[in-house]
């Protein structure tokens, strides 16, 4: 190693010339200067310190800046550690800046690089192969697990692998697809054989299942909040206090069931649905629907003593005529048809039943009275009509009154009579007009 570097020497000649000037003193003394620091650079060893440089300048050149020796001393000192790594550094960065630069995806810059050396093209071969490898084997897992997917776990592990694919399908330039660098599959065993056509089918594949567990993600997000508000009702609805509460809960319930059985069914979160909406749907039934029946139910039996309501009190205070017993005949029946529409398994059935007994039994007497009166008001018209013709059949001379035939026409009348039965209408009349024939009777017969 020279005593004196090539820096620090052109460092001191640019000044020993400002410091000298153009008279042949100045000239000598330049010289004498120089001649002493080209020995000092043409001397092997150890490098030149500060106060040997001092000597060989200022003794001829007492002018010479001292801050200018100081520096050359400083150039003229071999490079430390940290100016060797600093130095590296900037070896290292500045080839792979320009590695990373020739390895850019553009043709126009790799294929000369190529042709010259090949070698330099290695990390992006590199790189591109890696790539390639990954996007098959990461399209083909995220095939098996979303298309033949069993659970939620396998979509969220097959939207992984489509990214994974998606992401090193980006890392292969088109213009990559089909080239084989000889360079590299001399050393390698290249693997791709990717055609363009193959290439967009891959993307086209990874679409599909990215919108596929997208719309996998919408349905199992809208199964969770629809099993949330279900959950949410049922519990409303067991809490209830009132029938208005439980309506509301009731209907809550009822638009969760609705919401999972609008999953789209070729989603796997629709087919857990329709599996889950059966069981739902039970649960709904048993709790709401049996409440609902009992609603219905009491409304039934409701309605029916409506109508037996309605039905004895039209029956009070007898006698009735024929129609006002009709109208209440129907009454009863309508109560009776109320009862019979409760069902065999709902709770209220037998309080049901047991109103329908009594019900029958009263539609029975009323009937037995419509009949009782419809046949007493005709016995008393027979009778009324009998009477007419005994009375047009008397002779103006009563000597000459056939007393036999009177007195059977008038026991005909008094038959007639006394078929109209107690409680109708007619009875009062008729119980009149007995009397007077049978007064009648009794006088023909002394």
């Amino acid at each position: 190693m020279n005593r004196l570097n090539k820096r620090a020497f052109e460092f001191l000649r640019a000044e020993v010339k400002r410091c000298t000037g153009d008279s042949p003193i100045d000239k000598v003394e330049e010289e004498i200067v120089l001649k002493r620091l080209k020995k000092l650079r043409s001397q092997e060893g150890e490098s030149v310190k500060l106060d040997e440089l001092r000597e060989n300048i200022v003794d001829v050149l007492p002018q010479f800046s001292e801050k200018i020796i100081k520096q050359a001393a400083k150039l003229n000192q071999p490079p430390g550690i940290l100016s060797k790594i600093t130095g590296m550094a900037i070896f290292f960065g500045s080839a792979a800046g320009i590695i990373w630069i020739i390895n850019l995806p553009y043709p126009m810059i790799r294929r000369p690089v190529a042709r010259v050396a090949p070698i330099l093209l290695l990390p992006s071969y590199i790189s591109m192969d890696n790539d390639y490898r990954q996007a098959i084997r990461n399209v083909e897992q995220a095939d098996q697990l979303i298309n033949n997917a069993t659970s939620g776990a396998d979509f969220t592990l097959g939207e992984e692998k489509v990214k994974a694919a998606q992401k090193h399908l980006d890392g292969l330039p088109v213009w990559f697809l089909g080239y084989e660098p000889r360079f590299y599959c001399s050393l390698f065993s290249c693997s791709w054989k990717f055609t363009l056509d193959e290439f967009e089918n891959a993307r086209a594949n990874v679409a599909r299942m990215e919108a596929k567990v997208f719309q996998e993600k919408n349905g199992q997000t809208g199964l969770e909040k629809a099993e949330e508000s279900l959950n949410q009702a049922k519990t409303q609805y067991q809490q209830a206090s009132n029938p208005t509460e439980k309506q509301n809960a009731s209907a809550s319930w009822q638009a969760a069931l609705d919401q999972i059985e609008q999953i789209p069914p070729a989603t796997l979160a629709g087919k857990m649905a329709q599996t889950k909406l059966q069981s739902h749907q039970r649960d709904f039934e048993k709790l709401v629907g049996f409440a609902v029946d009992n609603q219905r139910t009491g409304s039934l039996i409701g309605a029916a003593q409506e109508f037996a309501f309605a039905a004895a009190k039209a029956s009070q205070n007898p006698p009735h005529s024929a129609t006002e017993w009709e109208q209440i005949i129907k009454l009863w029946q309508e109560a009776i048809n109320r009862l019979q529409q409760v069902p065999l398994e709902d709770r209220g059935y037998l309080q049901a039943q047991k109103l329908l007994a009594t019900y029958q039994t009263n539609l029975g007497i009323v009937q037995t009275r419509l009949t009782a009166e419809k046949e007493s008001v005709e016995a008393l018209d027979i009778a009324q009509k009998e009477i007419q013709d005994l009375l047009a059949s008397v002779p103006a001379d009563a000597n000459s009154l056939n007393r036999n035939s009177a007195i059977s026409q008038l026991q005909g009348i008094i038959d007639n009579l006394r078929k109209v039965q107690y409680g109708t209408t007619a009875y009062r009349k008729a119980q009149e007009l007995l009397a007077s024939a049978q007064n009648k009777l009794n006088q023909l017969q002394r």
